[in-house]
């Protein structure tokens, strides 16, 4: 036995004496019976073991989200001023359509849904392309981003020192011989609403400035060197290479300016306060005064119930015709 060799020449090992072991320096195989090779191997823990680790963040979810919006349904049929309770079914829906302060807001709300899209996603995008692989397109990105890093309070408090009537614009006008210019900005409607969606592009415009100069760097060289030999250029190029490229990210900030002009507060009360007369108000707003400073708690949820059911119901429908292949717009 001690010269056998196997069939490739390679002489035999014998194997341990001790129970047939194979030699040192091979691992053993271990066989697997039928019955065990047909039961799937054992996980540790089973399905459940997230669960802990997941608990706390559905209960953080739960307490910050779930249960105020259902508390506000709740309380939305009921007449509410913080002391005393009654319930009064869909009085205050009813109210709503009643409520000219209600229509107003509803409007402002409107026109800051349009000024966004109008004014910080197209300068947006406009100054992307613009500087986008140029000399001193960077420094140019940098300036204009530099507002975003600025609070909404600092930028209200900046822009109430320029708007007001006596403020730095009505005294530069005046300044230059332009009396006739001299605007109340902050006191007259619809002039104060469009002051403030100016004060919010002013902020707003450097965020979509760094998402499109993102999209830009991502789209692929050798399409654009494509493009350009097919002779597209300028306004052509832009048409149908840069823009159809920019989808994605175009999606992602209409998205996001649609949801914070329909939420729009901050800029809003340290400005105007909503006023005079509560003419510049947005449902945020006439939601907020309606609660914890008029208390009518009732009549404020029905607001914030409709505020919730119009971000919703935009967001659903944007999305769903921005992405009509994927399952969840089908759902």
């Amino acid at each position: 036995m001690t010269g056998m060799v196997t069939p490739a020449g390679t002489p035999a090992r014998p194997a341990d004496k001790a129970g047939g072991r194979p030699p040192r320096g091979r691992r053993r195989v271990p066989v697997r019976t039928p019955h065990q090779a047909a039961r799937p191997a054992a996980r540790l823990g089973g399905p459940l073991t997230a669960l802990p680790w997941a608990l706390p963040a559905v209960a953080f979810v739960g307490v910050l989200l779930v249960y105020p919006f259902f508390r506000s349904v709740y309380g939305s049929f009921f007449e509410d001023n913080g002391f005393t309770s009654s319930f009064t079914g869909v009085d205050n829906y009813t109210r709503l359509a009643d409520d000219p302060i209600f229509g107003r807001s509803l409007l402002n709300t409107l026109l800051w849904v349009a000024g966004t899209l109008l004014l910080p996603v197209a300068a947006g995008l406009l100054i992307a392309v613009a500087t986008h692989r140029t000399r001193l397109g960077g420094f140019a990105q940098a300036v204009i981003v530099l507002p975003f890093a600025i609070s909404p309070a600092a930028t209200a408090v900046l822009w109430h020192f320029m708007l007001t009537s006596d403020g730095a614009v009505n005294q530069a006008l005046r300044g230059v011989g332009l009396d006739g210019w001299t605007q109340a900005f902050l006191l007259e409607w619809p002039q104060n609403t469009l002051a403030l969606i100016v004060a919010s592009t002013w902020q707003a415009t450097g965020l979509n400035v760094v998402l499109f100069a993102i999209g830009l760097r991502a789209i692929p060289r050798e399409t654009v060197e494509a493009a350009q030999l097919d002779g597209a250029s300028g306004w052509r190029m832009f048409r149908y290479v840069t823009l159809p490229q920019l989808r994605a990210v175009t999606v992602v900030v209409v998205g996001m300016a649609v949801v914070n002009s329909l939420k729009a507060f901050d800029m809003i009360w340290i400005l105007t306060q909503g006023g005079p007369s509560r003419s510049s108000e947005t449902l945020a707003l006439t939601m907020y005064r309606e609660t914890f400073r008029l208390f009518h708690v009732g009549y404020g949820s029905a607001i914030a119930l409709v505020l919730t059911v119009i971000v919703v119901g935009s967001s659903w429908l944007y999305l769903r015709r921005q992405m009509p292949d994927t399952g969840w717009a089908r759902s």
